[in-house]
């Protein structure tokens, strides 16, 4: 007696095999009914993991927000020049020798001592 009937029964050309053969491909995932390779690269494509879930496409721009946070760290030790920040300052300080540091709020104040 020979145990593999149901390999031999699904490797016919029988209706019922047929049946079976597409029944089984459902059931696993597979495509159901035999295709060309055209239509195969489509499927192949549709089955693979979404690019907005692949790790390599997920983190391939650098973290910004911690690299600029440990620059500015490095800067207060005096670690890294940060040309833009310097000039930044140094304006501010030259306003501030000129006196023209705009406090917020003043001239509301201003404004009210006058009435």
């Amino acid at each position: 007696m020979r145990f593999y009937k149901y390999c031999d029964l699904v490797n016919a050309n029988t209706n019922y095999a047929n049946r079976m053969k597409m029944l089984s491909n459902r059931i696993f995932g597979d495509v159901v009914r035999p295709t060309n390779e055209k239509s195969m690269r489509v499927v192949k494509m549709f089955s693979e993991e979404p690019l907005y879930k692949k790790e390599n496409v997920i983190n391939y721009y650098p973290r910004h927000i911690e690299t600029g946070l440990l620059m500015k760290k490095l800067r207060e030790y005096g670690l890294y020049r940060d040309e833009h920040q310097d000039f930044i300052e140094e304006m501010r300080r030259l306003k501030a020798l000129r006196g023209k540091v705009f406090v917020k709020g003043e001239k509301k104040r201003k404004a009210k001592s006058i009435i």
